[in-house]
């Protein structure tokens, strides 16, 4: 019996391993899950453009996302090239009336990897290094009629010259409850560019609904093991969680809630809104984040330079595991490698090595996928 055939017993038996899996949507806006208009128009009624200001009810998203089997606490990726009006912490596309052909997700995406207990998870998201055209896919498709084809993001030249990043996020389950998480950023472009990574921590938000809210959960720093950010989630039903982040990133704190100013034009609950991180890396509002640091959403800020055809990674770990024991103390690298975890699922698992440029055209493919090498899956963290 492999590794991941024993794993499916003990899930069988009652062990969790299936508690924590890419349970996140990819888009949460515009779709009748959060749809409570009068007229039934999901698509207006929750827009993209107040997806990062607004919270969500039924739900979250985000990108290369994982979160509990009952979506409580979520983890998911944000990047920012320093070009684009937003940070990049959702898939975009375009609404039923935007695309010539209806709706329609404007990304490069690809879940490469995965076993059946979510043992070992592999994604890829290709973003360009130039600021993302928003306006002109909406624009251009808005123009076009039934019986042209579509415009796609390969179509507006933003990845001309191989002018963008391959991240790839990786994780793998040391034990049911305890994740670890390498992000690989792949410079495939022919200069060295800057990357504003932000992997993301955040409670789905359960206690601004209804007329007996859920109690309000948190999260804050704490200390942790030498060399490590580390963030505590505490939960009422979900229990303690730790976050642990390799080397010194900046931590931003802020509330998973709607910020009312924006979207409605009415008072916020508080003075930290969901939007807070967005407004504080891209438009320089330092007092958008909480210099508490506490609430219910939290970005690990990690400003990489990466040389061409280069690659640089970031390690992480979401855990039941509380720093002061021997298990947590362990670095995430160094030569006290915490764990190499391999999926073995009865199968050669398909992935592509991270530093090698992918290569291939074609429509329907993000630029630069091609061909796959057969290889064993191994996380060496």
């Amino acid at each position: 019996m492999n590794a991941e055939a024993a794993r499916l017993e003990e899930a069988r038996a009652g062990a969790p391993w299936r508690k924590w899996g890419p349970y996140l949507s990819e888009r949460q806006w515009g779709t009748v899950r959060e749809d409570y208009s009068a007229s039934g128009n999901a698509w207006d009624y929750f827009s993209h453009d107040q997806a990062r200001s607004r919270a969500y009810r039924r739900g979250e998203d985000g990108l290369a996302g994982i979160s509990d089997d009952k979506q409580h606490l979520c983890f998911a990726l944000a990047l920012w090239n320093g070009a684009d009006p937003i940070i990049k912490e959702r898939l975009f596309g375009l609404t039923n009336s935007e695309g010539n052909h209806g709706e329609d997700v404007k990304e490069y995406y690809y879940y490469l990897d995965s076993t059946p207990t979510h043992s070992y998870m592999r994604y890829l998201y290709k973003y360009p290094q130039g600021a993302y055209p928003y306006s002109d896919i909406v624009d251009t498709n808005r123009r076009r009629g039934r019986t042209e084809p579509e415009y796609e993001l390969i179509d507006t030249g933003a990845f001309a010259n191989n002018r963008y990043f391959d991240v790839f996020v990786e994780y793998a389950k040391a034990a049911p409850e305890d994740v670890l998480v390498r992000v690989t950023v792949a410079n495939r472009g022919t200069e060295a560019a800057t990357l504003h990574v932000l992997p993301t921590l955040w409670f789905r938000n359960i206690w601004s609904w209804g007329a007996a809210p859920a109690p309000k959960p948190a999260l804050h720093e704490v200390d942790g093991p030498r060399g490590l950010r580390t963030v505590v989630a505490a939960h009422e039903e979900l229990g303690p969680r730790w976050f642990y982040c390799d080397g010194e990133p900046e931590l931003l704190f802020t509330e998973n809630e709607t910020n009312n100013e924006r979207v409605f034009g009415s008072p916020s609950a508080s003075p930290f809104v969901k939007d807070a991180i967005d407004r504080y890396l891209v438009h320089g509002e330092r007092a958008a984040v909480n210099p508490a640091r506490t609430g219910t959403k939290v970005a690990a800020h990690y400003t990489i330079t990466v040389p061409p055809g280069g690659q640089t990674v970031i390690r992480l770990r979401l855990s039941d595991t509380p720093p002061g024991s021997a298990q947590a103390a362990l670095r995430l690298r160094g030569r006290r490698r915490f764990r190499r975890a391999r999926a073995r699922s009865g199968r050669v698992l398909r992935q592509s090595p991270p530093a090698r440029r992918d290569r291939g055209r074609g429509r329907g493919r993000a630029p630069g996928a091609g061909r796959y090498a057969l290889v064993q899956a191994v996380l060496l963290l």
